[in-house]
């Protein structure tokens, strides 16, 4: 039964990347990484985004595959860690072949951890 657990736990967290990885990537041209803010909502409910991240509404990101870069590694994020839209978007990246994460903690530990952010 540890063993299936441990698995388990094993998965689970190969889906998440930490914030020091991005942000050690964030300014670089020639960064592997490429930010996706998945929350479904206009500029002016989200007001600010985790810097030089690129909105692509979860529910538009299927019909926008093609216009993403397959040599490039995908890490997404929500609101928070709770809400869902993060791992909708992370499971149309996978299911599509496309190397992707969700950033532990979202768009709440980021800020949380004053990291940069943009108004919009």
């Amino acid at each position: 039964m540890q063993t299936k657990k441990i698995e388990l736990l094993e998965t689970y967290l190969s889906l998440y990347i930490d914030h020091f990885t991005v942000l050690e990537n964030l300014e670089k041209t020639d960064s592997p990484y490429v930010v996706l803010d998945v929350r479904n909502a206009p500029a002016q409910v989200k007001k600010d985004q985790i810097k030089n991240a690129v909105a692509m509404p979860a529910k538009d990101l299927a019909n926008h595959l093609a216009e993403l870069d397959k040599s490039k590694t995908y890490v997404v994020y929500d609101w928070t860690g709770g809400t869902t839209l993060g791992k909708t978007a992370l499971l149309i990246l996978l299911s599509n072949d496309f190397e992707a994460y969700e950033l532990a903690g979202a768009l709440e530990g980021w800020k949380g951890m004053n990291l940069p952010i943009e108004s919009l």
